[in-house]
């Protein structure tokens, strides 16, 4: 599969947050190994909340405000360069992602 293996990076401005290694491509979700790095301190908390709100699935508009503040705060990067949409989970050593070249549709 042509994802797997690939490192994907995950930015907060210039300061790098982490890597995730590619090990499992089920489309439209990549999922892989997350090795933080110093960044990730900064935005540890942002993930975490952001799981727990979508875990209670009772308040979907509490949960896109914390996911808005992660799109505020970080950037993917493919291999080949930035994406401009993401929706992207990080738990301990493990993130799972979608992302698109062209940005979602608002509804």
């Amino acid at each position: 599969m042509a994802f797997l293996g690939e490192t994907w990076r995950v930015h907060s401005g210039e300061a790098a947050v982490g890597d995730i290694l590619i090990d499992d491509a089920d489309f439209p979700w990549l999922s892989g190994r997350f090795t933080a790095h110093p960044g990730y301190d900064a935005v540890r908390d942002l993930f975490a909340r952001e799981l727990v709100l979508m875990e209670r699935d009772d308040d979907w508009e509490e949960w896109e405000a914390a996911y808005a503040e992660i799109r505020r705060s970080v950037s993917l990067s493919s291999p080949d360069g930035p994406v401009p949409e993401f929706l992207l989970h990080i738990e301990g050593d493990r993130a799972w992602f979608r992302w698109s070249d062209e940005p979602f549709e608002e509804e």
